[in-house]
């Protein structure tokens, strides 16, 4: 009988238990995607993120100004119950700057991505270091929206992943509206709350000294992968484990 109970009670213990995240820990994830991008840049992370006990979204940036970037990302953090950790991906950095003042919002984490003052245009965070050899793939249309060549995917946006992904991110891309690149923020959330930063060491459409500069300015933990600049694609173990960390360590006021 005893040990039944015995049994009883460890079966009951290990049902309720999530290991990954303590259970006054923060559940919700919204990740933000950036330029060039959609929100299946997040379908290596989300499953290890729902498999630690979080609840995660992603939202689908329209691309078309930062005003519209950030409402779509207002809406999913409305959608929440509870608080958030909010994760952006390079220009989706930006956005979660801003949008981290939102009250539900208990930490950042930053993915190769910016990390702007308020006040800096997008345009020129990284006018002290050399341009970033990926942007010469970069081209217009007539209505100024811009679209990252099939070569400057395989050679500068994501040149670690299996051709096959690389082909599926080019065709799937979202044309970028060029005024985002003028964007300034007017709150940075990094200021108030706690941050976490991934260096992409391998980056070539942000130069990796830039983001180790983001990382520092913003106080952020931050861990340095051997990675292109989709670091969540191509090692998303250590991306989720570092939002995992977030998730388990940042706290409401």
């Amino acid at each position: 009988m005893i040990r039944q109970l015995i049994f009883a009670a460890a079966l009951a213990t290990a049902l309720t238990a999530q290991p990954a995240v303590a259970a006054d820990g923060v559940r919700n994830v919204v990740l933000v995607h950036g330029a060039w991008a959609d929100g299946s840049s997040w379908a290596k992370v989300i499953p290890l993120l729902e498999k630690a006990g979080l609840n995660a979204v992603a939202v689908q940036n329209p691309l078309t100004s930062f005003e519209d970037d950030m409402a779509a990302t207002k809406r999913a953090i409305a959608l929440q119950d509870g608080p958030v950790i909010l994760v952006g991906h390079s220009w989706g950095g930006v956005v979660i700057t801003e949008a981290g003042a939102d009250p539900k919002v208990a930490g950042l984490v930053y993915v190769a991505a910016f990390a702007p003052e308020v006040g800096v245009p997008v345009g020129e965070l990284g006018k002290d270091f050399p341009p970033p050899p990926g942007l010469a793939e970069v081209r217009p249309d007539a209505a100024g929206y811009l679209t990252l060549t099939t070569k400057g995917v395989m050679e500068f946006f994501a040149p670690d992943l299996p051709m096959a992904q690389q082909k599926l991110i080019a065709a799937t891309q979202g044309q970028t509206n060029s005024s985002v690149f003028g964007a300034r923020v007017t709150n940075a959330a990094w200021k108030t709350k706690p941050s976490w930063y991934v260096v992409a060491a391998n980056d070539k459409m942000i130069q990796p000294d830039l983001e180790r500069q983001f990382a520092k300015t913003i106080k952020a933990k931050s861990i340095t992968l051997p990675s292109s600049h989709v670091a969540m694609l191509s090692h998303p173990n250590e991306v989720a484990k570092l939002i995992i960390e977030a998730a388990r360590a940042a706290r409401l006021p």
